[in-house]
């Protein structure tokens, strides 16, 4: 990932597309919303020498969102959907071409909550699943970070958790959460096949974050479920 003096760069998410290897990535400074949604590619599975793709989405001071944390879903019928967000407005939901992956058509919010961020979207079957961190990570043990998920029947929503309530409306069905003395704040999700890509802040190594693993399983009626943090 390439390095910006003075600011953050993270939450990259790394997809192959039409021979290339690309790379999205967040450019920001921590607790404010001047920020940006890069891309690089490659032609190298493995990475090798990046190609600097410019800017896909930025947000300033004056708006209601924050362009960072992305994530890339393609649906069933190969249109891409860029989601992202962090506090402010919410996460939202772009489709991008698929000739210059860049936005295209309206743009919309897909989930609010005081404290919400890291969308990351998956289809299993006929439902498209939203999981989402909530609350606050980066303190160490005393981060409160967690991950929560809804489902709808389309990409672009509306997502409704196990009891009916709308992400739009701060709802959320609790996935993972800490329930122990070690592990602290487990977030910033992904979703690879059956596993729950996270990390969590480990109390007995000075509450410094960890990649951690859960394997996720599914109810009859279609909700994932994961171990909780010990």
């Amino acid at each position: 990932m390439p390095a910006h003096k003075g600011v953050d760069v993270w939450a990259p998410k790394v997809f192959q597309h039409r021979g290339r290897t690309w790379l999205l990535y967040s450019i920001s400074t921590f607790g404010k919303n001047r920020s940006a949604i890069g891309l690089a590619s490659s032609d190298r599975p493995d990475g090798g020498e990046w190609r600097d793709d410019g800017v896909v989405v930025a947000s300033v001071a004056t708006d209601n969102f924050n362009a960072i944390d992305p994530d890339l879903f393609v649906d069933r019928d190969g249109k891409l959907w860029l989601s992202y967000g962090s506090f402010w407005g919410g996460l939202r939901l772009t489709e991008l071409s698929a000739d210059t992956l860049r936005p295209i058509g309206s743009t919309r919010f897909i989930a609010r909550s005081p404290a919400i961020e890291a969308p990351t979207i998956v289809r299993r079957g006929d439902w498209v699943y939203l999981f989402a961190s909530y609350d606050l990570c980066c303190k160490g043990a005393d981060s409160t970070y967690n991950v929560r998920v809804g489902r709808a029947r389309s990409v672009t929503g509306p997502y409704i958790d196990r009891e009916g309530k709308d992400l739009m409306d701060a709802g959320g069905t609790h996935l993972l959460a800490a329930s122990g003395t070690r592990w602290k704040g487990p977030g910033h999700q992904d979703v690879v096949g059956d596993w729950l890509v996270h990390h969590a802040y480990d109390t007995e190594r000075g509450g410094k974050p960890h990649l951690r693993l859960k394997r996720l399983s599914w109810s009859d009626d279609g909700w994932p479920a994961a171990a909780q943090e010990e």
